[in-house]
């Protein structure tokens, strides 16, 4: 066990805490705002350990908050974590079996899957992907809990800018892998998907739309190997 968490480099481990911390801050504002719709203190927090999908958890909350149904939240909910069906293609080695498939399931997220991909070897996946779920499990609740304190005192979520944290350490993180010759193409056109939809579609689900800018990828990588 402890040789598999040495298989994490220094700069990698900071990686991973950035993002820990930058979805804890997040999770302040998801409390806050929760708090503000009308829920009680504890349904974010409840909702954070046990559903763990900010973007879902976000959209629930939304609809519910203006007056949509349950159910219409849930399947909204379902619908945007559809993106989970893929990411499981793409991490199976890393989940595990028994018990800790099902744990390895639940940390399934953008997060630890990005993480998880991005390294060469078995043992480095495996350990990026646990130690990025385990941290976010903890980091998520933990967050929304305090943010959950914070709506009760401060009514005006949106002028504290917490949602941009997230998103900006995202973008810091991916920048090296733009070096990938084919790779800066398909994020721009993936990304120009996302935003030509985004007025029309629930949060959460111009990211699915903008998946379908990955067989650009695949073809160029393929033409560049040939090459």
């Amino acid at each position: 066990m402890r040789s598999f968490w040495r298989t994490l480099d220094a700069a990698l481990l900071r990686d991973i805490a950035l993002v820990c911390l930058a979805v804890g801050v997040i999770g302040l504002s998801y409390g806050a705002i929760a708090v503000t719709s009308g829920f009680a203190w504890w349904f974010p927090v409840l909702m954070g350990a046990l559903v763990l999908a900010a973007s879902s958890e976000f959209l629930f909350v939304g609809i519910i908050a203006a007056g949509g149904s349950p159910i219409a939240a849930l399947l909204a909910g379902l619908l945007v974590n559809a993106r989970h069906l893929p990411f499981g293609l793409a991490v199976p080695d890393v989940l595990g079996r028994g018990w800790r498939g099902a744990l390895g399931t639940h940390l399934m997220n953008d997060e630890t899957v990005v993480f998880a991909i991005a390294q060469d070897e078995p043992e480095r996946r495996r350990a990026a992907y646990w130690l990025c779920g385990l941290g976010i499990l903890v980091c998520w609740p933990v967050g929304a809990a305090l943010g959950a304190l914070l709506g009760s005192v401060v009514r005006d979520t949106d002028a504290l800018g917490l949602d941009a944290m997230f998103p900006a350490v995202i973008v810091a993180l991916i920048l090296p892998a733009m070096k990938e010759r084919t790779l800066p193409r398909t994020t721009l056109a993936g990304a120009g998907l996302a935003l030509a939809v985004t007025p029309f579609l629930p949060a959460g689900l111009p990211v699915l739309i903008a998946l379908a800018a990955l067989p650009l990828f695949t073809v160029k990588a393929k033409e560049g190997a040939l090459r």
